[in-house]
């Protein structure tokens, strides 16, 4: 198995040498403040490989705490840390976490007593909750000045981190810290973050040297405004704030048939009153208005006015123009002093050592699978240990997928737009096959040949080679429009290029002969371009 400091397979199918906490939480109310979250080793529920266990949290909206002593403590000096373990979420996952903490050494580390509030060194995993997929990796920094500890978080992973919570097949979670200061962190053994735990994580491991004075006030006369009003302009003489911003436009003439004593509404002249109107409760009873129906083809109706426009006068209330502030100061900043709080930490690897491994957790959804603990330090190691486990369960759960056919029904039943990709891409070949090379007589009036190049392109591709020559004979090609159909589509939706005697090429020719080509080679030749390509 080679160096480390724990490891576990649950191959025992017991909880053997796991603690389960008594302990209830100090901030939450007394029905769920216990730790009482049921765990199981078992087999998970669509196992491919028979026999295989793994710790299982059980319960919905209940606090976990589980924890295993090391075979002994991890001391941070001159070789990595590495720690991997397998998450499987069976069940998916709604809001919660299957990340492990680190448990920090101290004489008063007691894992039946493992809380929220335990000090650990590291936490590392997998958490989600909502849309929010977080990848973890935290580290507890010691103050050199003050002795406290502060939280350390790595930034966030460019990756898109959904699959792995959604697909519900196993993964591999792996954090890499090393001795120079760099970590990896890798799912399925690909690296989806990396950096330096002085420059990527937040806060930083090393407070600025410098901070604004907190004693520093700004001055009273301090000026930032960077524009000001013109004190020395003046309202011109012509300036009229009270123009109104509109006026009647005295060139508009009324409509001809404009019927200015028809209203633009009437009484319904159908209206009824109700038989249950009570005049000294309701008031007079009036008819509902409707459009006059004498407007209908009348250009308008009632007293005509003359339509507003825009009053080309008008100038608003006057404001002087804004100048250069003379005595513009800047924006006022606090001035810089030494931080009384300032040191320098260029080894935030060597962290304080840990002896315990332990997930506390809660989660609105059962059933997570955890298997194949790791903790070494040795790269190889744990490389090994990684492929003696989940090697086997990944080349288990890819032997039993479904073959690419029920994958695309399964994937377009999901996703219905899916249809028509398939139909672009699988049916209208089929058609274009049948149109231009399976139909239609072939005449033999000059010779033909065809032959297959296998030389090396500039990009290092052997393509195959198609010399066409004239011919009267054709494939059965209908119309114009079929012809470019055809092209377009194994130029662009196939992307595939012909190579060809570029004097000789029209689109007519290079459509009859490839479709002779295709028919004297029972189609192989079109299957072969449709999965490689060729050049031109």
């Amino acid at each position: 198995m080679g160096e480390h400091f724990f490891a576990e397979s649950f191959d025992r199918g017991t909880l053997d040498g796991w603690v389960l906490s008594k302990a209830k939480k100090d901030d939450a109310d007394e029905e769920i403040a216990k730790y009482d979250g049921k765990w199981e080793v078992e087999e998970m529920k669509d196992s491919k490989l028979p026999g295989d266990k793994g710790l299982v949290l059980k319960s919905r909206a209940k606090h976990h705490a589980i924890s295993a002593q090391l075979l002994r403590p991890f001391t941070f000096d001159t070789k990595p840390l590495i720690i991997q373990y397998e998450v499987n979420f069976q069940s998916g996952i709604d809001c919660g976490g299957a990340y492990v903490k680190l448990l920090t050494q101290t004489p008063e580390l007691n894992l039946d007593e493992f809380v929220d509030k335990t000090p650990y060194t590291i936490m590392f995993g997998p958490d989600k909750c909502g849309e929010d997929y977080k990848l973890h990796f935290i580290f507890r920094h010691k103050n050199p000045k003050t002795g406290e500890y502060e939280e350390k978080h790595a930034k966030k992973p460019d990756t898109d981190l959904r699959t792995y919570y959604t697909d519900k097949k196993t993964h591999l979670y792996t954090l890499v810290v090393n001795p120079d200061n760099s970590f990896e962190v890798l799912v399925d053994q690909t690296v989806v973050n990396s950096g330096s735990l002085l420059t990527d994580v937040t806060p930083p491991v090393n407070p600025p040297a410098e901070i604004e004075d907190p004693d520093d006030h700004k001055p009273e006369d301090w000026d930032e405004r960077p524009k000001i009003q013109d004190p020395d302009a003046v309202k011109p003489e012509d300036w009229d704030e009270d123009a109104p911003a509109q006026i009647p436009d005295e060139d508009a003439v009324k409509p001809d048939g404009w019927l200015d004593d028809e209203p633009e509404y009437i009484g319904d002249p159908d209206a009824v009153k109700p038989e249950d109107w009570d005049e000294d409760m309701d008031g007079e009873w009036e008819a509902p208005q409707i459009p006059n129906p004498a407007c209908e083809a009348a250009p308008g109706c009632g007293a005509w006015k003359q339509p507003m426009i825009d009053n080309p006068n008008y100038k608003g209330k006057w404001k002087p123009p804004m100048i250069d502030n003379p005595n513009y100061q800047g924006v006022w900043k606090p001035r810089k002093i030494p931080n009384p709080s300032y040191f320098e930490d260029l080894h935030p690897f060597r962290m304080t050592p840990f002896s315990a491994v332990g997930l506390e957790l809660w989660s609105m959804t059962s059933d997570i699978f955890f298997d194949n603990f790791f903790i070494t330090n040795d790269r190889n190691t744990a490389d090994r240990w990684a492929s003696d486990g989940w090697g086997l369960k990944k080349a288990a759960e890819g032997a039993a997928e479904p073959g690419l056919a029920a994958q695309m029904i399964s994937a377009a039943e999901e996703r219905p737009w899916l249809w028509v990709v398939y139909v672009l891409t699988v049916a209208l070949p089929l058609v274009l096959i049948i149109v231009f090379c399976c139909t239609g007589k072939v005449t033999h009036t000059h010779t033909h040949t065809h032959t297959h190049t296998h030389s090396h392109t500039s990009s290092g591709r052997s393509p195959v080679g198609i010399e066409l020559v004239d011919s009267e004979s054709s494939c059965s090609v209908r119309t114009l429009w079929t012809r470019r159909t055809f092209l377009f589509y194994f130029r662009v939706v196939l992307n595939i290029n012909l190579r060809v005697e570029p004097s000789r090429v029209t689109k007519t020719k290079l459509l009859h002969n490839l479709c002779l080509y295709v028919k004297r080679n029972n189609c192989y030749f079109l299957t072969w371009i449709m999965f490689s390509g060729v050049d031109y």
